[in-house]
Protein backbone atom coordinates (compact mmCIF):
# COMPACT_ATOMS: atom_id res chain seq x y z
CA UNK A 1 0.00 0.00 0.00
CA UNK A 2 3.10 2.47 0.74
CA UNK A 3 4.36 2.22 -2.54
CA UNK A 4 0.90 2.67 -4.35
CA UNK A 5 0.70 6.27 -2.78
CA UNK A 6 4.03 6.74 -3.45
CA UNK A 7 3.63 6.07 -6.68
CA UNK A 8 0.45 8.27 -6.92
CA UNK A 9 1.99 11.25 -5.29
CA UNK A 10 5.21 11.34 -7.75
CA UNK A 11 2.40 10.96 -10.86
CA UNK A 12 0.49 13.66 -9.84
CA UNK A 13 3.57 15.56 -8.97
CA UNK A 14 4.86 14.92 -12.80
CA UNK A 15 1.59 16.08 -13.70
CA UNK A 16 2.08 19.56 -12.29
CA UNK A 17 4.64 20.14 -14.69
CA UNK A 18 2.51 22.03 -17.38
CA UNK A 19 3.59 23.53 -21.14
CA UNK A 20 3.71 27.40 -21.42
CA UNK A 21 4.38 27.32 -24.86
CA UNK A 22 3.64 25.23 -28.09
CA UNK A 23 7.29 25.48 -29.74
CA UNK A 24 8.33 21.44 -29.32
CA UNK A 25 7.71 18.74 -31.68
CA UNK A 26 5.95 15.08 -30.49
CA UNK A 27 6.39 13.32 -33.36
CA UNK A 28 9.35 10.62 -32.79
CA UNK A 29 9.00 10.14 -29.09
CA UNK A 30 6.80 7.02 -28.57
CA UNK A 31 7.92 5.32 -31.73
CA UNK A 32 11.41 5.55 -30.90
CA UNK A 33 12.06 5.43 -27.13
CA UNK A 34 8.76 3.39 -25.91
CA UNK A 35 10.46 0.46 -23.67
CA UNK A 36 13.59 1.73 -23.94
CA UNK A 37 15.76 3.70 -21.06
CA UNK A 38 16.51 7.41 -21.43
CA UNK A 39 19.96 8.26 -20.07
CA UNK A 40 20.32 11.10 -17.65
CA UNK A 41 24.17 12.70 -17.10
CA UNK A 42 24.90 13.84 -13.42
CA UNK A 43 28.17 15.72 -13.14
CA UNK A 44 28.82 16.43 -9.49
CA UNK A 45 32.48 16.46 -7.09
CA UNK A 46 32.17 12.94 -6.29
CA UNK A 47 35.79 12.80 -4.60
CA UNK A 48 37.51 15.65 -3.11
CA UNK A 49 37.61 18.41 -0.90
CA UNK A 50 33.46 18.68 -1.84
CA UNK A 51 32.47 15.24 -2.53
CA UNK A 52 30.40 15.23 0.58
CA UNK A 53 27.34 17.71 -1.14
CA UNK A 54 28.37 16.05 -4.44
CA UNK A 55 27.31 12.65 -3.35
CA UNK A 56 24.22 14.09 -1.35
CA UNK A 57 23.22 16.13 -4.87
CA UNK A 58 24.15 12.88 -7.00
CA UNK A 59 22.03 10.94 -4.67
CA UNK A 60 19.14 13.46 -4.97
CA UNK A 61 19.04 13.27 -8.39
CA UNK A 62 19.33 9.26 -8.14
CA UNK A 63 16.22 9.56 -5.70
CA UNK A 64 14.12 11.56 -8.51
CA UNK A 65 14.92 9.07 -11.08
CA UNK A 66 13.97 6.38 -8.79
CA UNK A 67 10.65 8.35 -7.91
CA UNK A 68 9.80 8.90 -11.93
CA UNK A 69 10.27 5.27 -12.72
CA UNK A 70 8.51 4.01 -9.89
CA UNK A 71 5.60 6.39 -11.08
CA UNK A 72 5.34 5.02 -14.96
CA UNK A 73 8.69 6.53 -16.26
CA UNK A 74 7.91 8.97 -19.31
CA UNK A 75 3.98 8.27 -20.32
CA UNK A 76 3.81 10.36 -23.50
CA UNK A 77 6.86 8.02 -24.52
CA UNK A 78 5.04 4.43 -23.39
CA UNK A 79 6.61 4.31 -20.21
CA UNK A 80 10.33 4.77 -20.66
CA UNK A 81 12.84 4.80 -17.72
CA UNK A 82 15.14 6.88 -16.60
CA UNK A 83 18.47 6.20 -15.71
CA UNK A 84 21.32 8.28 -14.08
CA UNK A 85 25.16 8.23 -15.43
CA UNK A 86 27.55 9.43 -12.83
CA UNK A 87 30.48 11.97 -13.69
CA UNK A 88 32.81 13.21 -11.33
CA UNK A 89 34.40 16.21 -12.21
CA UNK A 90 36.39 16.25 -8.92
CA UNK A 91 36.36 19.68 -7.97
CA UNK A 92 38.35 20.51 -11.45
CA UNK A 93 36.81 22.39 -14.47
CA UNK A 94 38.51 20.71 -16.92
CA UNK A 95 37.73 17.29 -15.51
CA UNK A 96 33.95 18.12 -15.67
CA UNK A 97 34.13 19.26 -19.18
CA UNK A 98 35.73 15.81 -19.84
CA UNK A 99 32.97 13.87 -17.81
CA UNK A 100 30.65 15.66 -19.87
CA UNK A 101 31.84 14.78 -22.47
CA UNK A 102 32.05 11.27 -22.04
CA UNK A 103 28.62 10.92 -20.60
CA UNK A 104 26.81 12.61 -23.60
CA UNK A 105 29.50 10.12 -26.08
CA UNK A 106 27.55 7.58 -23.86
CA UNK A 107 24.48 8.54 -25.10
CA UNK A 108 22.66 10.89 -22.35
CA UNK A 109 20.21 13.34 -23.91
CA UNK A 110 20.63 15.68 -20.90
CA UNK A 111 22.78 17.20 -18.17
CA UNK A 112 22.49 18.18 -14.42
CA UNK A 113 25.26 19.62 -12.34
CA UNK A 114 27.41 20.66 -10.97
CA UNK A 115 27.87 22.79 -7.56
CA UNK A 116 30.55 25.04 -8.55
CA UNK A 117 30.79 27.95 -10.94
CA UNK A 118 33.68 27.54 -13.06
CA UNK A 119 33.13 23.64 -14.02
CA UNK A 120 29.64 24.26 -14.62
CA UNK A 121 31.04 27.45 -17.00
CA UNK A 122 33.15 24.39 -18.77
CA UNK A 123 29.80 21.68 -18.76
CA UNK A 124 27.76 24.75 -20.06
CA UNK A 125 30.34 24.88 -22.98
CA UNK A 126 30.33 21.13 -23.46
CA UNK A 127 26.29 21.01 -24.14
CA UNK A 128 26.38 23.86 -26.18
CA UNK A 129 28.71 22.38 -28.92
CA UNK A 130 26.82 19.18 -28.46
CA UNK A 131 23.34 20.47 -28.71
CA UNK A 132 22.16 18.64 -25.32
CA UNK A 133 20.18 20.25 -22.60
CA UNK A 134 21.79 21.18 -19.43
CA UNK A 135 20.22 21.93 -16.35
CA UNK A 136 21.78 23.60 -13.69
CA UNK A 137 20.99 22.82 -9.95
CA UNK A 138 23.65 24.59 -8.44
CA UNK A 139 26.10 27.24 -9.58
CA UNK A 140 25.64 31.27 -9.34
CA UNK A 141 28.12 32.97 -11.54
CA UNK A 142 26.34 35.24 -14.32
CA UNK A 143 28.47 34.96 -16.42
CA UNK A 144 27.29 31.07 -17.29
CA UNK A 145 24.31 32.29 -18.96
CA UNK A 146 25.69 35.16 -20.16
CA UNK A 147 27.27 33.49 -23.07
CA UNK A 148 24.12 33.48 -25.14
CA UNK A 149 23.69 29.65 -24.92
CA UNK A 150 20.32 27.86 -25.66
CA UNK A 151 21.13 24.76 -24.44
CA UNK A 152 21.73 25.63 -20.39
CA UNK A 153 19.05 26.25 -18.07
CA UNK A 154 19.30 27.32 -14.10
CA UNK A 155 17.06 26.62 -11.41
CA UNK A 156 18.70 28.92 -8.25
CA UNK A 157 19.16 32.31 -8.45
CA UNK A 158 22.02 33.62 -10.00
CA UNK A 159 25.23 35.32 -8.82
CA UNK A 160 23.43 39.22 -8.94
CA UNK A 161 19.72 37.60 -7.44
CA UNK A 162 21.67 36.72 -4.64
CA UNK A 163 24.08 39.45 -3.85
CA UNK A 164 21.27 41.64 -4.55
CA UNK A 165 19.05 40.07 -2.51
CA UNK A 166 20.79 39.30 0.33
CA UNK A 167 21.91 43.21 0.73
CA UNK A 168 18.36 44.10 0.30
CA UNK A 169 17.50 41.22 3.23
CA UNK A 170 20.10 42.67 5.23
CA UNK A 171 18.90 46.36 5.30
CA UNK A 172 15.08 45.54 5.52
CA UNK A 173 16.05 43.52 8.76
CA UNK A 174 17.87 46.71 10.39
CA UNK A 175 14.94 48.80 9.32
CA UNK A 176 12.64 46.09 10.46
CA UNK A 177 14.91 45.81 14.27
CA UNK A 178 15.25 49.48 14.32
CA UNK A 179 18.72 48.73 14.05
CA UNK A 180 20.80 50.63 11.37
CA UNK A 181 23.71 49.02 8.80
CA UNK A 182 25.97 51.16 8.10
CA UNK A 183 28.98 49.05 7.11
CA UNK A 184 29.99 45.78 6.25
CA UNK A 185 33.28 43.41 6.12
CA UNK A 186 33.17 41.12 3.31
CA UNK A 187 34.62 37.58 3.45
CA UNK A 188 34.28 35.53 0.49
CA UNK A 189 36.46 32.88 -1.55
CA UNK A 190 38.51 33.81 -4.50
CA UNK A 191 37.05 32.62 -7.63
CA UNK A 192 34.06 33.85 -9.96
CA UNK A 193 31.92 31.78 -7.46
CA UNK A 194 32.75 34.23 -4.44
CA UNK A 195 33.38 37.66 -6.62
CA UNK A 196 30.35 37.63 -8.56
CA UNK A 197 28.23 37.53 -5.47
CA UNK A 198 30.26 39.93 -3.81
CA UNK A 199 30.13 42.49 -6.66
CA UNK A 200 26.31 42.54 -6.73
CA UNK A 201 25.91 42.88 -2.69
CA UNK A 202 28.70 45.34 -3.28
CA UNK A 203 26.63 47.57 -5.77
CA UNK A 204 23.21 47.23 -4.06
CA UNK A 205 24.26 47.93 -0.94
CA UNK A 206 26.27 51.11 -1.68
CA UNK A 207 23.51 51.85 -3.52
CA UNK A 208 21.43 51.63 -0.47
CA UNK A 209 23.76 53.40 1.86
CA UNK A 210 25.80 50.22 3.17
CA UNK A 211 29.55 50.86 3.03
CA UNK A 212 31.72 47.95 2.44
CA UNK A 213 34.47 48.80 4.25
CA UNK A 214 36.72 45.84 4.16
CA UNK A 215 37.20 43.14 1.01
CA UNK A 216 38.94 39.48 2.41
CA UNK A 217 39.44 36.89 0.17
CA UNK A 218 40.77 33.43 0.65
CA UNK A 219 41.71 30.53 -1.29
CA UNK A 220 39.50 27.55 -0.71
CA UNK A 221 42.50 25.18 -2.11
CA UNK A 222 44.45 25.45 0.95
CA UNK A 223 42.46 27.37 3.43
CA UNK A 224 42.77 25.60 7.04
CA UNK A 225 42.42 28.08 9.55
CA UNK A 226 40.13 31.41 9.06
CA UNK A 227 41.60 33.70 12.00
CA UNK A 228 43.41 35.78 9.74
CA UNK A 229 40.58 36.59 7.37
CA UNK A 230 38.12 36.98 10.26
CA UNK A 231 40.95 39.27 12.19
CA UNK A 232 41.52 41.52 9.00
CA UNK A 233 37.14 41.78 8.74
CA UNK A 234 37.06 42.47 12.05
CA UNK A 235 39.76 45.77 11.94
CA UNK A 236 37.68 47.93 10.60
CA UNK A 237 34.70 47.57 13.36
CA UNK A 238 31.80 46.75 10.86
CA UNK A 239 28.10 46.48 12.30
CA UNK A 240 28.02 42.92 10.03
CA UNK A 241 30.80 40.47 8.67
CA UNK A 242 29.08 38.93 5.10
CA UNK A 243 30.10 35.28 4.00
CA UNK A 244 30.24 33.52 1.17
CA UNK A 245 31.96 30.28 0.75
CA UNK A 246 31.70 26.66 0.43
CA UNK A 247 30.92 24.49 3.34
CA UNK A 248 34.14 23.51 4.69
CA UNK A 249 36.03 26.85 4.81
CA UNK A 250 32.31 28.71 5.65
CA UNK A 251 32.52 26.17 9.10
CA UNK A 252 36.41 27.56 9.84
CA UNK A 253 34.86 30.93 9.15
CA UNK A 254 32.11 31.02 11.75
CA UNK A 255 34.90 28.97 14.33
CA UNK A 256 37.12 31.78 14.03
CA UNK A 257 34.46 34.48 14.47
CA UNK A 258 33.21 32.62 17.94
CA UNK A 259 36.97 32.02 19.11
CA UNK A 260 37.62 35.75 18.56
CA UNK A 261 34.87 37.37 19.19
CA UNK A 262 34.49 40.66 17.13
CA UNK A 263 31.68 43.32 18.08
CA UNK A 264 29.53 43.07 15.08
CA UNK A 265 25.81 42.61 15.18
CA UNK A 266 25.32 39.88 12.98
CA UNK A 267 27.32 37.66 10.60
CA UNK A 268 25.66 37.13 7.85
CA UNK A 269 25.83 34.69 4.77
CA UNK A 270 25.08 35.05 1.55
CA UNK A 271 24.93 32.09 -0.80
CA UNK A 272 27.07 30.35 1.83
CA UNK A 273 27.51 26.53 1.66
CA UNK A 274 27.66 26.27 4.98
CA UNK A 275 25.01 28.45 7.00
CA UNK A 276 21.96 26.79 6.36
CA UNK A 277 23.20 23.42 6.10
CA UNK A 278 21.17 21.26 8.66
CA UNK A 279 24.59 19.80 9.59
CA UNK A 280 26.26 22.72 10.29
CA UNK A 281 25.09 23.68 13.70
CA UNK A 282 26.07 20.46 15.60
CA UNK A 283 29.64 20.88 13.28
CA UNK A 284 30.01 23.86 14.60
CA UNK A 285 28.30 23.72 18.04
CA UNK A 286 28.22 27.34 20.07
CA UNK A 287 29.77 28.95 17.08
CA UNK A 288 26.57 28.67 14.33
CA UNK A 289 24.02 30.38 17.04
CA UNK A 290 22.12 32.79 15.14
CA UNK A 291 24.35 33.18 12.52
CA UNK A 292 21.96 34.17 9.55
CA UNK A 293 22.12 33.05 6.09
CA UNK A 294 20.57 34.60 2.61
CA UNK A 295 20.06 31.74 -0.05
CA UNK A 296 17.82 29.98 -1.78
CA UNK A 297 16.08 26.86 0.31
CA UNK A 298 13.89 23.42 0.08
CA UNK A 299 10.87 25.07 0.95
CA UNK A 300 10.03 23.74 4.37
CA UNK A 301 5.97 24.28 4.43
CA UNK A 302 5.87 22.04 0.93
CA UNK A 303 4.59 18.50 2.04
CA UNK A 304 5.93 17.07 -1.14
CA UNK A 305 9.58 18.27 -0.39
CA UNK A 306 9.53 16.66 3.63
CA UNK A 307 7.97 13.40 1.76
CA UNK A 308 10.97 13.26 -0.50
CA UNK A 309 13.44 14.52 2.36
CA UNK A 310 12.17 11.95 4.79
CA UNK A 311 12.53 9.02 1.99
CA UNK A 312 16.27 10.48 1.39
CA UNK A 313 16.88 9.85 4.50
CA UNK A 314 15.77 6.87 5.10
CA UNK A 315 17.68 6.01 2.18
CA UNK A 316 20.95 7.43 2.55
CA UNK A 317 21.05 7.73 6.35
CA UNK A 318 21.85 11.53 5.33
CA UNK A 319 20.13 14.64 5.67
CA UNK A 320 18.73 16.25 2.62
CA UNK A 321 20.07 19.97 2.26
CA UNK A 322 18.67 22.53 -0.43
CA UNK A 323 21.62 21.30 -3.07
CA UNK A 324 20.74 17.85 -3.12
CA UNK A 325 16.76 18.87 -3.61
CA UNK A 326 17.89 21.39 -6.34
CA UNK A 327 19.21 18.20 -8.09
CA UNK A 328 16.20 16.58 -7.37
CA UNK A 329 14.18 19.21 -9.09
CA UNK A 330 16.35 19.49 -11.79
CA UNK A 331 15.86 15.49 -12.91
CA UNK A 332 11.94 16.88 -12.53
CA UNK A 333 12.60 19.58 -14.86
CA UNK A 334 14.42 17.46 -17.51
CA UNK A 335 11.22 14.83 -16.86
CA UNK A 336 8.54 17.25 -17.53
CA UNK A 337 10.57 18.01 -20.82
CA UNK A 338 10.39 14.24 -21.73
CA UNK A 339 6.83 14.50 -21.11
CA UNK A 340 6.26 17.76 -23.08
CA UNK A 341 8.29 16.39 -26.29
CA UNK A 342 7.15 12.95 -26.37
CA UNK A 343 10.98 12.08 -27.34
CA UNK A 344 14.31 12.07 -26.29
CA UNK A 345 15.84 14.01 -29.01
CA UNK A 346 17.88 16.58 -27.52
CA UNK A 347 17.07 19.28 -29.21
CA UNK A 348 13.17 18.73 -29.28
CA UNK A 349 13.64 18.16 -25.13
CA UNK A 350 15.59 21.58 -25.22
CA UNK A 351 12.45 23.06 -26.87
CA UNK A 352 10.46 21.42 -24.42
CA UNK A 353 12.34 22.52 -21.21
CA UNK A 354 12.05 26.41 -22.69
CA UNK A 355 9.12 26.81 -22.22
CA UNK A 356 7.75 24.24 -19.46
CA UNK A 357 6.38 25.50 -15.55
CA UNK A 358 7.07 23.34 -13.17
CA UNK A 359 3.82 24.53 -10.66
CA UNK A 360 4.79 22.46 -7.66
CA UNK A 361 8.29 23.72 -6.54
CA UNK A 362 10.65 21.89 -4.05
CA UNK A 363 12.14 25.20 -3.23
CA UNK A 364 10.70 28.06 -1.55
CA UNK A 365 10.47 30.37 -4.49
CA UNK A 366 8.02 33.03 -5.38
CA UNK A 367 6.37 31.13 -8.34
CA UNK A 368 6.88 28.12 -10.58
CA UNK A 369 9.89 27.35 -12.29
CA UNK A 370 9.76 29.11 -15.90
CA UNK A 371 12.74 30.08 -17.98
CA UNK A 372 13.94 33.34 -19.47
CA UNK A 373 15.33 33.76 -22.82
CA UNK A 374 18.85 33.61 -21.06
CA UNK A 375 17.48 29.76 -19.28
CA UNK A 376 17.18 31.78 -15.62
CA UNK A 377 14.51 30.80 -14.02
CA UNK A 378 12.51 33.44 -13.74
CA UNK A 379 10.86 32.73 -10.38
CA UNK A 380 13.98 32.10 -8.15
CA UNK A 381 13.40 33.21 -4.79
CA UNK A 382 16.31 34.29 -2.17
CA UNK A 383 15.26 33.88 1.84
CA UNK A 384 16.98 34.42 4.77
CA UNK A 385 17.28 31.56 7.35
CA UNK A 386 18.76 31.52 10.89
CA UNK A 387 20.39 28.89 13.32
CA UNK A 388 18.15 28.93 16.31
CA UNK A 389 17.73 25.99 18.94
CA UNK A 390 20.63 23.96 17.27
CA UNK A 391 18.29 24.53 13.99
CA UNK A 392 18.10 25.79 10.84
CA UNK A 393 14.93 28.03 10.77
CA UNK A 394 13.69 30.09 7.92
CA UNK A 395 13.21 33.47 8.99
CA UNK A 396 13.02 36.41 6.12
CA UNK A 397 10.49 37.33 4.70
CA UNK A 398 7.77 36.71 6.92
CA UNK A 399 5.97 34.92 4.31
CA UNK A 400 8.24 32.22 4.36
CA UNK A 401 9.07 32.26 7.87
CA UNK A 402 9.22 29.14 10.12
CA UNK A 403 10.28 31.43 13.27
CA UNK A 404 11.07 35.22 14.00
CA UNK A 405 14.41 36.41 13.20
CA UNK A 406 16.89 37.57 16.00
CA UNK A 407 18.42 40.95 14.93
CA UNK A 408 20.59 42.09 16.28
CA UNK A 409 22.41 39.04 17.36
CA UNK A 410 24.82 40.94 19.74
CA UNK A 411 23.19 45.15 20.75
CA UNK A 412 26.40 47.40 21.22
Amino acid sequence: MAKKILTAAVAVALLGMTACSTGAGTSGGSSDQGGKTISIGSVHPLSGSLAGVGGLMNDGAKLAVEDINAAGGIKSQNGAKLKLTDGDSKGNAQTGQSEAQRLISDGAVALVGTYQSDVTQNVASVAERSKVPFVIDVAVDDKILAQGYKNTFRIQPDASGMGTSGARDLLAMGKDTNTPIKTVSYIHIEGAFGGSVFSAFKKEAEAQGITVAKEVTYSGSSFSDATTQVTDAASVHPDVIVVTGYYPDNLLIAKAISALKPDVKAVFGIASGAFDDNSFPADAGAAAANILSANYHYSATSARAEDIRKRFQAKTGKSMETAAMLSYQAVEVIAAGLEKSGSADPAKLREAIAGISVTDPLLAFSGPIEFDERGQNKNATVIVMQVQGGKVEQVFPKSFATKDVVFPVVAK
